[in-house]
Formats: structure tokens, C-alpha cells, sequence
């Protein structure tokens, strides 16, 4: 009977590491390819933020992550956190740090590399980077690619905070 429980044992363990193995090859997300690379209008690219507006367009089309902050995969305020250090600039992780970080200014008077926040449960949640004409950069959700947003989205102008520049 020992003998029988340790090859059913070893039988089990094949089919559930053989299972792990085939899930986990299911769950990698990877980049879109194709993907045609947004344009960044009226950036200036002698600025950390005309910089970072153009590196975070460049990440359209990379997977989402939660927590991450390189190209295989992003976080909202991960991607912001990139695209800013591949600038020149160092920024909070968090989108609450980053909204506590920026300095307000209104949305008609944002720039490429402006920082646009929202909230879906009263407070700062998610964060964009700015394109211009009312376009930004984010990574949305598990399971979706980093894309471009539009102001004009009725989801995004109804949870809109408010947008901020980084000093």
C-alpha cells in the first residue's frame, strides 16, 4: 500500500506541477504587436515631462502588472514612474504619492507630461500620463495593455481629480 500511495503521490505531483506550469503560461501577458505608437503633440522634448510623455507613449501596447514598473509589464503609477526615471527624473511610486507630489493646474492648461488623476472610490486611485488634445497614456487594469485614453470618455471625465505638474 506504501508503494501504491507513493506512485499515486509522484503521479499527482506531475499533474499539478504539469497543470502550474501550462496556468502560468496562460496568465504572462505579453506586448501587443503592431501597435502604432500614439503622437505626443506640442511636447518639448528639452523638458524631463516633453521626455516622458513620449517614453510613455512608446509603452503603448506593453502588458499590465500590478506593481510593475518596467517594460514587461506596468501599473499606472508605475508606467509614470518609467517613462519620468528613463527622463532624467526621479518620482514617488504610488499615484497618491505622485498626485501629492504634482502641482495642480487645470486640465485646459495641461501639457505633455502633465499628470492626470482619478478617483473611483473618493480618493486617488489611478494615474495617466498627458499627451495633448485632451489624450493621455495609461495603464488601466489586469488583464488589459497599456493604451490611450481620452478625456472625452465619459468614465474618465466623471472619476477626473484633477491634473498635476511634477516640479
Amino acid at each position: 500500500m506504501t508503494r501504491t500511495l507513493r506512485s499515486r503521490s509522484r503521479t499527482t505531483l506531475g499533474v499539478l506541477l504539469t497543470l502550474a506550469v501550462l496556468l502560468a503560461g496562460c496568465s504572462s501577458s505579453k506586448p501587443l504587436t503592431g501597435v502604432a505608437v500614439p503622437t505626443v503633440v506640442g511636447a518639448d522634448l528639452a523638458t524631463p515631462a516633453g521626455r516622458a510623455a513620449h517614453i510613455a507613449a512608446e509603452q503603448v501596447g506593453m502588458p499590465y502588472r500590478y506593481g510593475g514598473a518596467t517594460p514587461a509589464g506596468f501599473d499606472c503609477s508605475g508606467l509614470v514612474q518609467y517613462a519620468y526615471q528613463q527622463a532624467g527624473r526621479a518620482v514617488p511610486r504610488t499615484s497618491k504619492a505622485q498626485f501629492d507630489a504634482a502641482s495642480p493646474v487645470n486640465l485646459d492648461q495641461a501639457r505633455p507630461g502633465d499628470l492626470l488623476f482619478f478617483a473611483s472610490r473618493r480618493k486617488v486611485d489611478h494615474v495617466a500620463v498627458y499627451i495633448g488634445n485632451g489624450s493621455f497614456v495609461h495603464a488601466p487594469s489586469r488583464g488589459k495593455h497599456v493604451t490611450v485614453g481620452s478625456m472625452s470618455n465619459s468614465y474618465y471625465r466623471e472619476h477626473f481629480v484633477g491634473a498635476g505638474r511634477l516640479p
